[in-house]
C-alpha cells in the first residue's frame, strides 16, 4: 500500500557492471584481488581457507560477472 502523502522511492541506479576494457584486460583484475576477496570471506567465517581449485575458479567467475558487463551488451 502506498501512502498518499509519500512518493514511492525509486531504486538507485546501479554502478556495476562496468564496461569491459576495450583491450579485454583490466590490470585491476588480478590474482591479488581474488586473494583479497578470499581473505575477507575467511574473516567473515566462510571456509574459503579450505577452498579447492574449482571453488577458486567459481569465485573468480562470479566476481568477473559482477564487475564487468557481458560483451553482448547485456547484463549477466
Amino acid at each position: 500500500m502506498v501512502d498518499e502523502h509519500r512518493t514511492p522511492q525509486t531504486e538507485p541506479e546501479r554502478v556495476f557492471p562496468i564496461p569491459r576494457p576495450a583491450s579485454g584486460n583490466d590490470p585491476r583484475f588480478t590474482l591479488g584481488l581474488l586473494l583479497d576477496v578470499k581473505q575477507v570471506l575467511v574473516q567473515h567465517g566462510y571456509p574459503m581457507d579450505q577452498a579447492t581449485g574449482p571453488d577458486h575458479l567459481a569465485l573468480k567467475q562470479a566476481l568477473f560477472r559482477f564487475l564487468y558487463a557481458s560483451t553482448d551488451g547485456g547484463e549477466r
